[in-house]
């Protein structure tokens, strides 16, 4: 069935709910609803998502979005498609940017206002220990001490992990809930479902709706989900080959164990799906 409304993992289609002008009411109501109660947004300016730094590296730090709001405390919003190696790494390192440009010349007390930076993470970390943080779709992070108590509470760093949001459209109850939905589902909507009834959302579908795309936007679109999909692939490519290369050691680690323990060649074909060549080379 041809998609009616648009993927927002695609950069195309991230900024185009989230990231212009006339998107600032879906853009506040969804950072209010990661935010805590105390926190949050009555107004937004944009603001440039090029780092104008001096050295070519800070150059090449372009943010998804980079906003700021009415009591100066600055927002970078990042959707993340696939997995890459040091991403922590990266938006700890986005994160000095609006921290160092807060600088003032002359007599300054340092009184800085707070960064957050939020990723939309189209794939899991993988590197919790234990429960239930391997699950949880929502991670938040703060600057702690030794003993857990927070040490600076104007740097804070939000990850939601897409793929553990597995919640069904009856079993939403919060406003986060909506939006996650909202984000995970949209492409395969064919109707706005009855969870969303209030004017937000209708505004944000009626952005994502792609036959309201104009021709300039409908080839943006068409690139930026051809490079969607190329990356998807290639992770969902890199994930099988990684799981067959386990299970190929992991059934040559059990054939060996089964050859000392002397079993029949049969046995062991029949247990691990080696051939006969495979277990004689073991």
């Amino acid at each position: 069935m041809k998609a009616k409304y648009i993927n927002p993992f695609t950069d195309f289609g991230f900024k185009k709910i989230f990231g212009e002008e006339a998107s600032k009411p879906l853009l506040i109501d969804f950072l209010n609803a990661l935010l805590p109660q105390a926190n949050k947004i009555v107004a937004l300016t944009f603001k440039n998502t090029e780092h104008l730094g001096q050295t070519d590296v800070d150059r090449r730090a372009i943010y998804d979005i980079y906003c700021e709001n009415e009591k100066g405390e600055k927002f970078i919003v990042e959707l993340q498609k696939a997995k890459q190696n040091f991403f922590k790494e990266r938006t700890i390192y986005y994160s000095t940017f609006p921290i160092r440009e807060q600088a003032e010349r002359g007599d300054w007390a340092f009184n800085l206002k707070a960064v957050y930076c939020i990723g939309i993470l189209d794939f899991t970390f993988d590197d919790y220990d234990t429960e239930p943080e391997r699950s949880e779709v929502v991670h938040t992070i703060k600057l702690k001490n030794q003993n857990g108590k927070i040490f600076y509470d104007k740097l804070t760093y939000i990850y939601l992990e897409m793929p553990n949001f597995k919640l069904l459209e009856a079993e939403l109850k919060t406003r986060l809930d909506q939006w996650l939905y909202f984000i995970q589902h949209l492409e395969d909507f064919q109707d706005i479902p009855a969870i969303f009834s209030d004017g937000i959302f209708f505004q944000a579908f009626e952005k994502a709706e792609l036959a309201k795309f104009t021709i300039a936007e409908w080839d943006n679109y068409e690139a930026s989900l051809k490079v969607f999909r190329d990356l998807k692939n290639t992770y969902d490519y890199a994930i099988e080959t990684a799981k067959l290369e386990g299970e190929i050691k992991r059934n040559n680690e059990v054939a060996r164990a089964l050859i000392d323990k002397g079993m029949d060649v049969a046995f062991i074909m029949e247990i691990t799906g080696l051939s006969k060549e495979e277990i004689e080379k073991l």
